[in-house]
């Protein structure tokens, strides 16, 4: 074989294997091209290494260092391609690629307006040292009614106005009298929680139950058979109307501006007495936002609180109205219709 035709196909296979490197688009592919070219046992590089011994003796010494220098030259152009990979580069470049136009901004989902509600009131309610406390959505009529002074002839008791469960009795009966006479429901109030942190806890008490409730109303604007309640507890000696006026004056201004305005109308619960509906002033309109009152001697002897020794106050606010209110929402409904275009607003 003449020394010029073995040179031209040195030059060639260098060629063809820097093409093969710079071209490989991910490590499979480089690594395939390095075996056809630089393979120990029937790569190309090796094929031509023995044509060498046809080559005259005379000319030997320039055609092995030509064939020196062509591994040499395979080799870095193996090491630059899979460099330039491993870095994330790479030679491969989208024709359609420009970099000049803007990016596409990726879609991130955010936090729900009640769950965003829910995480302002706690905070909030946690700057004036309610501590949260959570209970069971399902609940025994003890704890739902009983130990909250709900006699059974009550309309709140009525089976039309709750969910009643065909299951075995709720957890929680636990002393003498909490039965749950063989029933368990969806709790329809949040005081359930009340009545287990005082069973559970001596007084002081400062907390707050922020949590789903449920009752069978017909959704409409205003109402959802599901919906949210904050409640507030405070239990402790000397106690007064003063001091759940002062808390929930707090709370609006911090909540809905130092500007709302907040009243208070004489109203009746079985679990407080006096009680009292909380209304608050937006917009030129006098809204009702939850009841609250004085807890009723009948409900610290259900826990075992002497009534003679300490008082405390209660209140329940209904979150999705202070969630509406605060952005403006006109039908409950939405909250919970999964519509991306009107969660996006918030």
């Amino acid at each position: 074989m003449s020394l010029q035709n073995f040179l031209s196909r040195l030059d060639q296979l260098q060629s063809d294997a820097e093409s093969a490197f710079s071209g490989a688009s991910n490590a499979e592919s480089l690594e395939e091209a390095r075996v056809v070219f630089l393979g120990a046992k029937n790569g190309q590089f090796k094929d031509v290494q023995k044509m060498l011994g046809g080559i005259e003796p005379t000319d030997k010494r320039a055609a092995g260092m030509r064939l020196n220098e062509v591994k040499n030259a395979i080799n870095e152009a193996f090491s630059a391609a899979k460099e330039a990979l491993e870095s994330g580069g790479g030679s491969q470049v989208d024709p359609t690629f420009d970099p000049s136009l803007p990016g596409t901004r990726p879609t991130l989902g955010h936090i729900h307006p009640i769950t965003q509600t829910i995480d302002h009131l706690t905070e909030i309610m946690g700057r004036m040292g309610f501590e949260v406390a959570e209970g069971p959505e399902v609940e025994d009529p003890w704890h739902n009614f009983v130990a909250l002074n709900i006699p059974e002839d009550h309309p709140a008791r009525d089976p039309l106005d709750n969910f009643y469960l065909a299951t075995a009795a709720a957890g929680g009966a636990d002393a003498p009298g909490e039965t749950g006479e063989g029933e368990s429901l969806l709790r329809s109030q949040t005081s359930t929680v009340q009545i287990r942190v005082m069973k559970a806890h001596q007084p002081p008490i400062r907390i707050i139950s922020l949590g789903r409730v449920y009752r069978p109303d017909a959704p409409d604007a205003t109402h959802f058979p599901m919906f949210h309640q904050m409640e507030g507890l405070l239990v402790d000696t000397n106690v007064t109307m003063a001091n759940l006026k002062t808390v929930l004056r707090v709370f609006a201004n911090n909540y809905l501006g130092d500007d709302v305005e907040i009243r208070f109308r004489p109203s009746f619960f079985p679990f407080t007495e006096p009680s009292v509906e909380v209304d608050f002033l937006w917009n030129g309109t006098w809204i009702e936002f939850g009841g609250a009152g004085m807890i009723d001697p009948n409900v610290f002897e259900a826990v075992g609180y002497d009534p003679e020794k300490v008082s405390g106050f209660a209140f329940g606010l209904g979150v999705e109205r202070l969630c509406m209110r605060r952005h403006g929402i006109t039908d409950i409904r939405d909250l919970y219709s999964g519509d991306l275009r009107f969660l996006q607003q918030f």
